[in-house]
C-alpha cells in the first residue's frame, strides 16, 4: 500500500532498528531499510505483513559506496522519517584490537551516519518538513575503558545530533537523539564482550527502547534517555569526574569481568 509516507531506517535487520521499522510500518509508512547482512531481506518480508511497501538494501554503511547504495534506492522521493540507527561496537583494550575492526566501528557509527544525515537531510530541509532520529547512547557520557572507540563514537553522535537539532530548529525538520543503555541485542556478541559484566547482565528490551525513541521523535522532542535506570545513570555521569567514570566502566567492560560480577 503506497500511502505517500516514507521512512528510511538503517541497522534494521535486528535489535532496536528492527523494532523502529516495525513501529513505522504499523503507522502506515512505506519503508526503505538497510543493514550490512542478508538478514535484512527476511526483516523486510516480515514488515510487509503490515500492508506497506518495503524495500531492503544490503549494504555496508561504513563505506561511502554502501551509503550511496541506500541514497540511490531512496532517489528523489520525499522522506518523512529518517532513523539513523546503524551501529557497531568492539570490546577489549584499544591497542589489542584489530585496527580494521576498530576503524569499521568509527566508519559505521560516525562517518556513514553523518554522511547519510548530510545527504538525506538536505532533501528533507529543501522540502521543509520531516523528522530525524539518531540512535546515540548513554555510553557517550562516559569514557569507555575497554570500549574506548565505541564510547567515543557515541559521544560524537550524542553531541552532533543535539547540535544539528538546534541548527535546524526553524527548518521544519526536527532532530531527536535516542540514548539507550545496554539493550538485549546481538551487539555484545558481535563486539566480543560476552565475558564481561555488561555483556552478561540483564538488559533492556529493544522494543521498549524503540518505542521510547519513536514516540519522542514523533513528538519532536530533542532527546530521550530510554529507561529509568539509564536516566539515573546519565544524570550521575554529568556530575561524576571523568576518571571515576572510566574506572566504573572498567569494572563493567574489562575482559573476564563477568566472573567478578
Amino acid at each position: 500500500m503506497n500511502n505517500g509516507k516514507l521512512a528510511v531506517v538503517t541497522g534494521a535487520s535486528s535489535g532496536i532498528g528492527k523494532e523502529l521499522a516495525k513501529l513505522c510500518a504499523k503507522d502506515g509508512y512505506d519503508l526503505v531499510i538497510a543493514a550490512d547482512e542478508p538478514a535484512i531481506e527476511p526483516a523486510a518480508e516480515a514488515l510487509r505483513s503490515h500492508n506497506v511497501a518495503v524495500e531492503a538494501v544490503e549494504a555496508d554503511l561504513a563505506t561511502e559506496q554502501g551509503a550511496n547504495a541506500l541514497i540511490t534506492q531512496v532517489g528523489d522521493r520525499d522522506i518523512d522519517l529518517l532513523l539513523l540507527n546503524a551501529g557497531r561496537g568492539l570490546g577489549r583494550g584499544f591497542v589489542d584490537q584489530d585496527w580494521v575492526k576498530a576503524r569499521r566501528v568509527i566508519d559505521t557509527n560516525i562517518t556513514g551516519t553523518v554522511y547519510l544525515a548530510h545527504r538525506l537531510g538536505q532533501q528533507m530541509v529543501r522540502r521543509g518538513r520531516g523528522r530525524i532520529l539518531f540512535t546515540g547512547s548513554i555510553a557517550g557520557f562516559m569514557p569507555g575503558t575497554f570500549q574506548a572507540v565505541y564510547n567515543g563514537t557515541k559521544a560524537f553522535i550524542d553531541s552532533f545530533a543535539i547540535a544539528l537539532g538546534h541548527e535546524l530548529k526553524d527548518s521544519g525538520v526536527t532532530v531527536t537523539l535516542l540514548m539507550p543503555g545496554a539493550t538485549q541485542t546481538r551487539f555484545f556478541e558481535r563486539a566480543d564482550m560476552l565475558d564481561t559484566e555488561v555483556g552478561t547482565q540483564e538488559k533492556d528490551n529493544p522494543a521498549d527502547v524503540a518505542k521510547d525513541g519513536y514516540e519522542a521523535m514523533m513528538a519532536g522532542e530533542a532527546q530521550v534517555v530510554s529507561g529509568l535506570a539509564n536516566k539515573l545513570q546519565a544524570a550521575a555521569a554529568h556530575v561524576t569526574p571523568a576518571g571515576t567514570l572510566a574506572e566504573q566502566h572498567r569494572k563493567m567492560a574489562e575482559p573476564g569481568s563477568a566472573n567478578n560480577a
